[in-house]
């Protein structure tokens, strides 16, 4: 019986053997594998890290030169809204002068007119006469 037993053992360690050794070169493979590309990615990383420096430094001197930009428009959009306001006031100004200008006119061509009629009839008068 403890013959029988150590022959069922032994099989036992066989299959367990035959399944074992498989698994274990896989994962002596994967791990082969994981330290190349461990490597690989120890050997990029600082040209990576570099790239990554050097574009953050890019965009924050873009957002910068934005900024500035930005400020620069501001004051340039204040002076046109200034200069359009002035511009506006003047046409005012101007139309009210326009507006007192015409009435001016029309009164002295009134006055005129008026003038013209008055030397007519004395006209006709001293011909009636």
């Amino acid at each position: 019986m403890f013959e029988i037993a150590a022959v069922i053992i032994a099989v036992a360690l066989v299959i367990l053997v035959g399944f074992i050794v498989p698994t274990v070169i896989q994962v002596r493979k994967t791990a082969t594998q994981a330290e190349q590309l461990l490597s690989q990615v120890n050997a990029e990383l600082p040209g990576i890290l570099k790239e990554i420096k050097q574009t953050n430094e890019n965009v924050r001197a873009m957002s910068d030169q934005a900024r500035e930009g930005m400020g620069r428009a501001t004051v340039l959009l204040h002076a046109i809204g200034d200069v359009g306001e002035t511009v506006n006031q003047v046409h005012g100004m101007i139309r009210g002068q326009s507006a007192s200008l015409a009435k001016n006119v029309v009164k002295l061509l009134g006055g005129v007119r008026a003038v013209l009629l008055s030397i007519k009839e004395r006209a006709q008068q001293r011909e009636g006469r």
